[in-house]
């Protein structure tokens, strides 16, 4: 039988008892369930649009489905508190949980590559708050423990890093002094940056996300028109009258295109600001010992724990309304829990809207003597143009026969229009893609509008692969992929010999250098 006990000891429990999580976690599951119900609606959607006036014309139907998914969501929650079970020992955590499909997860610290603590907004009257393990490996081995106390979260979290200090070959004989001051030097944090609104504001209007939402708004446009258009009418304004360019003057026409495109993009900015906010208020890069801890959250407070040496890229992302701002948003990604070609938004902690100076100053602390923003970068061969200019002609093609043959001239004027915004983006995809290579780094630059800087150290590569098609090679031209912990980055179109010598100095490198990539 598990032994039903809640851990609240002023010392941390590493006993082979089974403990219960607070009975509060049963918040944390109910959200959860929530979440996940909101995140699928949009697959139900369709379908409670088209009927969603018999429903309310027949609550008879929708409020007994209603009251037994309540039920259903509470009894859930419920169980999974139930059957939620863990207990520590001295180099390992091991977690139990599920009620139809169990789960039972052996975790060693050891394995652990990153600690964070949220503290949910239903969770901050009480004390408590949700601690995550994350791993270097299969994303089924992570964990998280909901609803402990915040004494006890910490006291785990720097029982793990300590941990990490013992294991590591380091040949300073103090280790054991060093080990035992790892709380202190917590206490001893240096805060490295912080976000004020204004520069979350910032961030929310130059990096809009708020295409998601409008997507999952997709099967109710027709109705939100609807009920737009209505009460527009209510007003006394008449939107076909408004909207009728007969007797304008093309500066009339291209005005009330400009006040309506201004009309939209006002909300969908806002909506962007919010969720920037939302997602990073309070933000503070703080740095103890030789791990960056990260805090951001305005409901949810989220806490990012990050060693140095798990560090693999750092990335510069700039959007285009970055670049006339002059503003970046700064990556960290280190070892990726999930695999992927890239490490997942969890495996990141991002300095939202960084001007250039501050940036800088970031960069030099996590990756000293990196000239990601100052080297020159060797561009790709104009064939990648010739290539894809090609294609595209062979996209358009077809649609200009079928509008000739149509006898649809006219409709020639907006494909031409296509084909022409086609190329631009070709032409600006080719003018951002560019690599340089230092002593120590490797450089890659790509974009499109926007610009993205990848830096990391060449030592930190595990494998790397010479790519060549058949049009590459015949025109004397390569690219390769090189695979870290974090991810996969690579470029092509580069000369031959040029992209042979990078690889023949990757793999020399990876091969001598006695330096570990954890």
């Amino acid at each position: 039988m598990q032994q039903e006990t809640t851990p609240e000891q002023s010392e941390l429990d590493t006993t082979s008892t089974w403990q219960r999580i607070s009975p509060y976690a049963m918040l944390y599951f109910l959200m959860s369930f929530l979440k996940h119900l909101l995140g699928n609606i949009v697959y139900i959607a369709p379908g409670i649009v088209i009927g969603y006036k018999s429903l309310i014309d027949r609550p008879q139907i929708w409020l007994p489905v209603a009251v037994l998914v309540v039920i259903a969501l509470i009894v859930g929650a419920v169980l999974s508190f139930y059957f939620f079970t863990y207990r520590l020992s001295e180099n390992k955590i091991e977690i139990k949980s599920g009620v139809f499909k169990k789960a039972h997860i052996d975790l060693p610290f050891a394995r652990i590559q990153n600690v964070k603590q949220e503290h949910p907004w239903y969770f901050r009257p009480f004390g408590y708050v949700c601690l995550s393990f994350d791993t270097a490996g299969s994303a089924q081995q992570e964990a998280k423990l909901v609803a402990i106390e915040h004494t006890l979260a910490d006291k785990i979290k720097q029982k793990i890093l300590i941990q990490h200090k013992e294991v590591e070959p380091v040949a300073d004989e103090n280790l054991a002094t060093e080990a035992s001051e790892t709380k202190q030097n917590a206490a001893n944090e240096q805060i490295l940056n912080t976000r004020s609104v204004k520069d979350l504001v910032l961030h929310g209007i130059t990096n809009n996300r708020v295409w998601i939402i409008l997507a999952g708004l997709s099967p109710f446009i027709d109705d939100l028109f609807e009920k737009a258009d209505s009460y527009l009418t209510s007003i006394d304004i008449n939107v076909d009258q408004l909207f009728s360019f007969t007797d304008l003057a093309v500066w009339q026409i291209a005005g009330y295109v400009i006040l309506l495109f201004f009309a939209l993009m006002i909300p969908i900015a806002l909506l962007s600001i919010a969720g920037a906010i939302i997602s990073y208020y309070g933000f503070t890069l703080s740095k103890s010992d030789d791990k960056y801890i990260r805090r951001s959250g305005l409901f949810t407070k989220h806490e990012v724990t990050m060693r140095l040496p798990r560090l693999q890229v750092l990335i510069l992302k700039q959007d285009w309304l970055d670049l006339l701002i002059k503003r970046t948003n700064l990556v960290f990604a280190q070892i990726s829990s999930r695999g992927g070609e890239f490490a997942a938004e969890k495996d990141k902690i991002m300095v939202p809207s960084v001007t250039l100076k501050e940036s800088a100053e970031l960069i030099a602390d996590a990756m000293p003597n990196s000239q990601v923003q100052s080297i020159a970068y060797t561009g790709i061969s104009p064939w990648f143009l010739v290539r894809n200019f090609l294609l595209s002609a062979v996209f358009i093609l077809p649609f200009a026969v079928i509008i000739i043959a149509k006898d649809t001239i006219e409709l020639l004027w907006p494909l031409a229009g296509v084909f022409i915004i086609l190329l631009s983006l070709i032409y600006c995809r080719w003018r951002r893609w560019g690599i340089a290579i230092d002593d120590q780094f490797v450089y890659l630059r790509k974009g499109v509008l926007g610009v993205d800087y990848h830096c990391f150290e060449r030592f930190k590569v595990q494998q790397i692969q010479y790519r060549q098609s058949w049009f590459l090679k015949r025109r004397h031209l390569g690219g390769f992929k090189c695979i870290l912990a974090s991810g996969a980055l690579g470029i092509s179109f580069l000369k031959e010999e040029h992209a042979k010598e990078i690889v023949d100095q990757l793999l020399y490198s990876a091969e001598s250098s006695k330096r570990s990539w954890m």
